[in-house]
């Protein structure tokens, strides 16, 4: 699967690298930035949780 943050909707909650910080770190100003963008499989329910705790909604998720 894929991850992708949409940096347009994002408003820096820190949800994402909270929950899952396998996947998201934050920047320098504490927004979430993906540490992978190509998840692999032991790590899909980490970005399900971030993605369907996003208040923004600004995480989507693509299936390869």
């Amino acid at each position: 699967m894929k991850i992708v943050i949409d940096r347009e909707r994002c408003t820096g909650h820190g949800r994402c690298y909270v929950l899952s910080p396998a996947l998201f770190e934050a920047d320098g100003d504490g927004f979430g930035q993906l540490t992978m963008t190509v998840v692999e499989a032991s790590h899909h329910a980490d970005a399900r949780l971030a993605m369907l705790n996003c208040p923004e909604q600004a995480i989507t998720i693509e299936d390869r």
